[in-house]
């Protein structure tokens, strides 16, 4: 019996190297770290924007937390994928998370407390009387 040789032209012809077999581990694991494929960046560049939208969150930016999740979205969402982007991402997630809790309680408790809840305070707070305690309304 003839050892049966590779077909050199199936394998050539495939750009993909990941093979399509669906119990392969690899086969879950995403190829490219960013959102847009292999358009995208390569893992070492991913990592140093990764690591900069993180970082710059700090600086009171948390939105580009927000960016960070949204274009790593495939490291995001698989742990067994780029795991020296990954700690970055989730980490990022984790700030924007907290960040919109904290906007949105104090949004909520601004809006829905009032007057009711600061009292006397509550005319100095608020913004829409600036033109009235200057006095800028009486010129028309």
């Amino acid at each position: 019996m003839e050892a049966s040789q590779p077909n050199t032209t199936t394998d050539t012809a495939n750009p993909n190297p990941i093979p399509n077999n669906t119990n392969s581990i690899l086969s879950s694991t995403p190829v490219w770290p960013t959102i847009d494929g292999p358009l995208g960046l390569t893992e070492d560049e991913s990592l140093i924007y990764a690591r900069r939208f993180y970082k710059f969150g700090f600086a009171l930016l948390p939105w580009l937390w927000a960016v960070n999740c949204f274009y790593f979205w495939p490291v995001l969402f698989n742990s067994r994928s780029f795991p020296r982007i990954r700690p970055y991402v989730v980490r990022s997630a984790v700030g924007f998370t907290v960040f919109t809790t904290v906007l949105c309680s104090w949004a909520l408790t601004f809006a829905i407390g009032g007057e009711q809840l600061f009292g006397p305070v509550w005319d100095k707070l608020v913004m829409y009387n600036v033109a009235d305690r200057l006095g800028l309304t009486g010129w028309i």
